[in-house]
C-alpha cells in the first residue's frame, strides 16, 4: 500500500533499519533532479532508495509560559550549536509497552542512549521482582533465542541488577526524572522521542554567542522543541548518502521484503555496527573512510584495508589523570590487561570528611596535617601542622553548642606522639588538609589495585609493560586512578592475519566500511591487543559526567552543628524556614564543585 512519504516515516520503526522503498507518484513524478545537502539525485516513478537513517535536521522552540511585559514569540528555529544549558522535564504520556519505547526512543551504546523509567506496578522477572514506582534502566535491544528482549537494569544496594524485559510486556512505563543537564546537541541526538515534542528548562546561557539570542531577557523558562527529520538514503550502486526531507510530496511503497538488496552498497558507520545484533558477526568488510591518528600497526583502518569485524561487546577500562598541577592535564583509558606495575603515592585530602571516603577495611589510613585547624568546642581537640592521625571509623558524639547538646559526627583516630598513641576525634566538617603517608613499598598490577584498594587512588608507573612499543603511561610523573568505566568496543583483525585482534574503541573513532561478506570462518586460538588511549578534555569531561554522576552521586553534607537559616518560596503564602548547614570547601566534581552540588542536593530534598 503506498503512503506519503510523512506517513511513512512517521509509522517507521527504527529497529528495522535500513528499508527500501518505491517511488510511487508525486512531484518528481516525471523525473527530476534535485540538490540535497549537496548531492544530486534524481526521484521519480518507479525509482527505489534505500532509508539508511532518519535524522533530526533542526529544532522549532516554542516558549510555553507568557512573560510579562514580552509579547508572546512565535515559534522559532533553535540553532544546533546553540549555547544554552537545558534540564529535561519528565514526559507524562504514558507508554503501554516495552515496544513501544524501542520504537519512539533510541537506545544506544553509552550513558546517554540509557533512558530510566518506572511502571505503575511491580513487574516479575524469573526471580525479581521490580517494584512500583521503582526506576530501571534500559541498556540494549537484543534477540535471544528468537525472542526479541529488552536488557534492564536496577540499582539494589549499591549494586547493579540486570534483567531482561520482552517487547510486548505492557503496563505504564513512565519516564523517570532526570538531574542532568544537557546541551541541545545532546538533546537532539539522544532525548527526544519520535513522533513526540520534548518540554525543556533553560537553565543557563552563554554570552559569548556572537548571534542574537532568541529568548526574552533574562529568560529562564520552559520551551517545547518540535524536531523537523529528514531522511537520510543511498541510491543504487552510489556510495554518497542523499538527505531527503520527509515533507516532500511522494508516496512511497515499501518493498523491502521482495527487492534485492544486493543493488545497492551496503555502508555501514561505527553507529551502524554497534546497533547489529551480536548474531549477525563476525563479518568481513572494506575501509571506506578511516580515522584520523590511528594507533593501530600496520594502518589496520586505513582506506581500502579488508577487515574483520569479529564482534561487539563491553569493556572495562580504568579512567586516570595525571597528578600534576599544571593544566592542561592529561587523561587515559587504562585497560585492566595492561602488564605494567605501579607503586602507591600518597593521595591529599582536603577535608576530614575526604578521609572518611578513603577509610580501607585493609589498612588504617595514616595522614599528617598541613593546616592547623581550631575547633570551637571544647569536647574536640585543635589540630596544628604536622600532627599525624591513623584514622579508624567515623561514629556520632555530643558537644555544647550555645549552652545545648548536639550531635556531630566524628571521625575517630589514634594522633601518633613520639612514644604512644592518644584517641583523637575530627569532626567530618573540618575545614583542614591532609596528605597521606605511604609505608606500602609493594609493586601492584592495575587489576590488583582495583580489587584490593578504592578508586580513587594515587600511583606511579614502576615498571613500564614491555609488551608495548611506547607505554607513554612510564613517562608521566603520577597517576590518579580515577573510576573504572565500561564502554563499548569493536574487536577487528586483519583480514590477512585474523589471529590477531584489536580492541576498537567504538564511541571515540569515526569509521565507515563497506561490507564485503556476512559470513566468516573463526579461527580457534587468537590474541587480542588492547590500546592505552589518551582521551582529549572535552572526552574527559563527558565521561566523568555520564558514568560517574550516574554510578556514584555526591552523598550530603556532614552537617556542621552552627546552623544558619535561608528563605525559601513556598506554594502557600507563608514563608517556609529550614536550617541549612555549612559546607566544607571540597574539590570540584566534573566542573561543578562540590559545594554546589551538595546545596543543589539539599535544596531540592525540601520540594
Amino acid at each position: 500500500m503506498a503512503l506519503s512519504l510523512e506517513e511513512y516515516v512517521h509509522s517507521l520503526d527504527l529497529r528495522t533499519l535500513p528499508r527500501v522503498l518505491e517511488i510511487q507518484s508525486g512531484i518528481y513524478s516525471e523525473g527530476s533532479v534535485d540538490e540535497m545537502s549537496g548531492n544530486e539525485c534524481c526521484l521519480s516513478t518507479g525509482e527505489v532508495i534505500k532509508i539508511t537513517g532518519l535524522k533530526i535536521k533542526k529544532i522549532i522552540a516554542e516558549i510555553c509560559e507568557h512573560i510579562e511585559g514580552h509579547k508572546s514569540p512565535q515559534p522559532f528555529e533553535l540553532p544546533m550549536n546553540f549555547p544554552g544549558l537545558f534540564k529535561i522535564v519528565a514526559d507524562k504520556t504514558p507508554y503501554l509497552t516495552m515496544e513501544e519505547i524501542t520504537r519512539a526512543i533510541h537506545i544506544g551504546p553509552s550513558r546517554l542512549g540509557h533512558p530510566c523509567f518506572y511502571h505503575q506496578k511491580d513487574i516479575k522477572s524469573g526471580d525479581l521482582i521490580i517494584k512500583q514506582g521503582e526506576q530501571f534502566m534500559l541498556n540494549s535491544v537484543e534477540e535471544i533465542h528468537g525472542e526479541m528482549l529488552v536488557n534492564c537494569g536496577v540499582v539494589r544496594h549499591r549494586r547493579d541488577r540486570s534483567f531482561t524485559l520482552p517487547l510486548s510486556q505492557e503496563g505504564e512505563f513512565y519516564e523517570c526524572e532526570d538531574e542532568s543537564i544537557y546541551t541541545l546537541q545532546e538533546i537532539v541526538e539522544w532525548k527526544i522521542p519520535k513522533n513526540r515534542t520534548r518540554t525543556v528548562k533553560l537553565t543557563d546561557f552563554s554570552n559569548k554567542w556572537d548571534s542574537t539570542n532568541p529568548f526574552p531577557k533574562d529568560f529562564y523558562g520552559s520551551l517545547i522543541l518540535k524536531p523537523v527529520y529528514e531522511i537520510q538514503a543511498v541510491m543504487k550502486f552510489q556510495k554518497d548518502i542523499v538527505r531527503i526531507l520527509p515533507s516532500l510530496d511522494v508516496e512511497v511503497k515499501d518493498i523491502t521484503d521482495t527487492y534485492d538488496a544486493k543493488w545497492f552498497l551496503e555502508l555501514l558507520s561505527t553507529k551502524d555496527l554497534l546497533e547489529m545484533t551480536s548474531k549477525e558477526f563476525p563479518i568481513v568488510a572494506e575501509v571506506v573512510e578511516g580515522p584520523l591518528g590511528n594507533q593501530l600497526p600496520r594502518s589496520i583502518l586505513q582506506p581500502g584495508k579488508t577487515i574483520v569485524i569479529h564482534k561487539k561487546y563491553q569493556a572495562s577500562r580504568i579512567l586516570a589523570s595525571e597528578t600534576r598541577s599544571s593544566f592542561p592535564k592529561r587523561h587515559f583509558l587504562i585497560p585492566t590487561s595492561y602488564q605494567g606495575k605501579f607503586k602507591r603515592q600518597p593521595r591529599e585530602f582536603p577535608t576530614a570528611y575526604d578521609l572518611e571516603i578513603a577509610m580501607s577495611a585493609t589498612e588504617p589510613l595514616h595522614v599528617v596535617a598541613t593546616k592547623a585547624f581550631h575547633t570551637p568546642h571544647d569536647q574536640l581537640p585543635g589540630v596544628s601542622v604536622g600532627d599525624q592521625f591513623l584514622v579508624h571509623h567515623s561514629q556520632a558524639t555530643q558537644v555544647l553548642c550555645e549552652e545545648l547538646k548536639t550531635a556531630v559526627d566524628v571521625l575517630a583516630c589514634k594522633k601518633i606522639l613520639k612514644t604512644s598513641h592518644e584517641a583523637a576525634l575530627l569532626p567530618l566538617y573540618m575545614e583542614g588538609h591532609f596528605v597521606e603517608v605511604i609505608h606500602d613499598k609493594k609493586q601492584y598490577q592495575i587489576s590488583e589495585l582495583c580489587t584490593r584498594f578504592c578508586l580513587p587512588f594515587n600511583v606511579k608507573v614502576s615498571v613500564r609493560d614491555l609488551s608495548i612499543q611506547e607505554d607513554f603511561l612510564a613517562a608521566t610523573l603520577g597517576l590518579r586512578l580515577e573510576e573504572e568505566i565500561t564502554d563499548s568496543y569493536l574487536l577487528v583483525s586483519d583480514f590477512a592475519n585474523p589471529r590477531e585482534r584489536w580492541e576498537i574503541p567504538v564511541g571515540r573513532l569515526s569509521l565507515t566500511v563497506q561490507l564485503v561478506s556476512n559470513s566468516f570462518w573463526e579461527t580457534g586460538s587468537f590474541a587480542v591487543r588492547t590500546l592505552i588511549e589518551e582521551i582529549t578534555e572535552e572526552q574527559y569531561y563527558m565521561m566523568r559526567r555520564y558514568e560517574s554522576a550516574f554510578l556514584h552521586p555526591p552523598p550530603r553534607p556532614p552537617k556542621h552543628p552552627t546552623m544558619g537559616e535561608i528563605k525559601l518560596p513556598s506554594l502557600s503564602s507563608v514563608g517556609k524556614t529550614v536550617a541549612l548547614p555549612k559546607f566544607p570547601k571540597v574539590r570540584s566534581f566534573c566542573g561543578i564543585s562540590s559545594k554546589e552540588l551538595y546545596l543543589r542536593q539539599f535544596i531540592s530534598s525540601l520540594f
